[in-house]
């Protein structure tokens, strides 16, 4: 069967949900996705779910940071029941050798109008009781930050994106993306055609299985992460804030009443992301648990309860690809979120669809985020050695 539509969105993680969900607003209403499995079965489903604006580049901290308000009034805003959101404080941890860096992200985020501050360690001590801390280390706070629910908020975006007219087709792997006279002019699943003028990729870890087959060839790497659940005995250690600790190389937040999730975004592995492990291993269990319990000395006395691992599509600036595809009208490409995808995804919509309606995204400023910056030597700085800290 064939027919006509206005765009096609090919992916159902919560990037591809908000894209689809905003360019119905944008009047595009006769949109269609397309998933090749469930709505957020990849790397959606398997995110640390972490909001935090904590970054060393403006437009990843703006994105995160015009990104916030809709976690906490998702309902008013987009009009479905708001997915979980958790506030906890978020604070992140930086050593001597990357103090420089860290006051300068700090003013960053600050102009941006990001609600986060330098605290010292007095103040760090406090916000954060039975963390360990030296007195060499400095300290950003971000009171208002937390965890969400990256599948519920790609199944709301969804759930209203249908509801302003468009489609949503699961268990439907595009098997091509059909080029004529450098134009998009058809998407095609095993049953059905559909022919467009506007096709975004928003495929995650099976972007180069797509652009490959376009003879297209941008920097981008499916790699696993892991984390997993320790449950703490909260006579030793209270609930406590999320964070990230450049120091030690580890990002956390509360689960619950008395558990704590752990990762660290450096251990990834490039891997097929049709066949890896699903679990964590050992050593990273070993190796991450020491790590965390430098931090929090009585994690050391806690338990495992459980673990995960999921995809992250990794670039060497860390920073995504959020762009139209040179030499292709009516192409569009959004991925590489190196892990931060979540966080950003309601902003980050919203620019997609301007890019695609208006030719730009007045929303915000995604000029560092273009496809060629790796080409022209114009990649994104970043200041820690922790990658999914950037």
């Amino acid at each position: 069967m064939t027919e006509r539509v206005d765009a096609v969105v090919i992916g159902g993680g919560v990037m591809g949900a908000s894209i689809l969900y905003n360019l119905t607003k944008q009047g595009l209403k006769n949109c269609v996705l397309l998933e090749r499995d469930t709505l957020g079965s990849g790397s959606t489903g398997r995110s640390s779910g972490l909001i935090r604006m904590h970054y060393s580049t403006k437009v990843n901290a703006e994105l995160s940071w015009k990104s916030f308000p809709y976690f906490l009034h998702f309902d008013e805003l987009i009009g479905q029941q708001k997915p979980q959101f958790i506030k906890t404080g978020f604070i992140a941890i930086a050593g001597p050798a990357s103090t420089e860096g860290f006051y300068k992200n700090v003013s960053i985020q600050k102009k941006v109008g990001i609600d986060t501050n330098i605290i010292d360690l007095k103040q760090a001590r406090e916000v954060a009781p039975g963390f360990h801390f030296t007195d060499d280390e400095v300290f950003a706070w971000e009171p208002q930050s937390g965890h969400g629910d990256p599948s519920g908020t790609a199944m709301a975006y969804a759930k209203q994106a249908e509801q302003n007219g468009a489609r949503i087709i699961l268990k439907a792997p595009v098997n091509e993306i059909r080029i004529k006279n450098d134009t998009v002019f058809s998407i095609h699943t095993e049953k059905e055609t559909f022919e467009t003028e506007i096709a975004v990729m928003a495929t995650g870890p099976w972007s180069n299985q797509f652009l490959s087959k376009l003879n297209i060839d941008l920097p981008l790497t499916a790699t696993r992460h892991e984390v997993f659940f320790i449950k703490r005995d909260n006579n030793l250690l209270l609930n406590h804030p999320s964070g990230a600790d450049m120091t030690n190389m580890t990002y956390f937040r509360p689960e619950g009443n008395d558990m704590t999730l752990v990762g660290n975004g450096n251990r990834e592995h490039v891997v097929d992301p049709d066949k890896y492990n699903l679990k964590p291993s050992m050593d990273y269990l070993e190796d991450v648990w020491l790590r965390l319990a430098k931090r929090m000395p009585a994690i050391a006395k806690g338990q495992y309860f459980t673990g995960y691992a999921g995809l992250y599509t990794s670039t060497p600036d860390t920073h995504p690809i959020v762009d139209k595809i040179d030499g292709i009208d009516g192409l569009y490409i959004c991925t590489g979120f190196s892990g931060h995808g979540f966080k950003l995804a309601p902003a980050v919509g919203i620019c997609m669809s301007e890019l695609i309606t208006k030719g730009r995204s007045d929303f915000v400023d995604i000029t560092a985020l273009k496809a060629d910056r790796f080409s022209k030597g114009n990649q994104n700085e970043i200041s820690y050695g922790f990658r999914v800290i950037s």
